[in-house]
């Protein structure tokens, strides 16, 4: 008989690979830096992980690239219900001080995504005059509660990236639904 193995999150396969800086040839100071950001999204996606909202799902394509990973946002309520949205979220080399770069993979009807999968999000703006953009005191974990809020409170009809399907709600908001409902049939089951 096989026996399964226990699944095992990235956090706990990588590990032993923040000791593998220290058999590099770089500089004392660039060996401290890259540690400090390796510590630091380390920490993140431990929390992350720890910490996810009920609808959402964090899969690491590959457990040894913590800087890239998949997440699954399916609503249990709104216009949105019923479907399953991925993203992708890219983590550069310059984080914390510049934001991950986000992208929606599921071809979606709404007012703050394209269906190109171009996100408006506030908080994934690298340069934010009113201040509710990029910080490097934001985390994953925000980046991943914000994409969650755009399926309810976040829902924003009045300042959209996507202006047709902000007008298309305006016009008709029955028609807007069956159309959010179109999409999640063909696109996001």
């Amino acid at each position: 008989m096989m026996v399964s193995e226990a699944p095992v999150r990235p956090t706990q396969r990588l590990t032993p690979l923040a000791g593998c800086l220290s058999g590099t040839s770089y500089s004392l100071k660039v060996k401290e830096y890259l540690k400090i950001c390796w510590d630091l999204l380390f920490s993140e996606v431990a929390d992350l992980e720890a910490n996810l909202p009920c609808t959402c799902k964090v899969n690491f394509p590959d457990p040894n690239k913590l800087h890239y990973f998949q997440l699954t946002v399916t609503p249990d309520e709104g216009y949105y219900q019923g479907g399953k949205f991925q993203f992708e979220t890219e983590v550069p080399d310059a984080y914390n001080m510049v934001p991950p770069k986000v992208k929606c993979l599921t071809r979606i009807w709404h007012p703050n995504i394209t269906e190109t999968g171009e996100i408006c999000l506030s908080l994934l703006r690298e340069h934010s005059i009113d201040g509710t953009g990029w910080a490097p005191t934001r985390t994953l974990k925000d980046i991943v509660w914000g994409l969650n809020s755009l399926f309810t409170d976040l829902l924003n009809f009045d300042d959209p990236l996507n202006i047709e399907a902000a007008e298309h709600h305006l016009r008709d908001k029955e028609d807007f639904r069956n159309k959010v409902e179109d999409y999640i049939k063909r696109y996001a089951r």
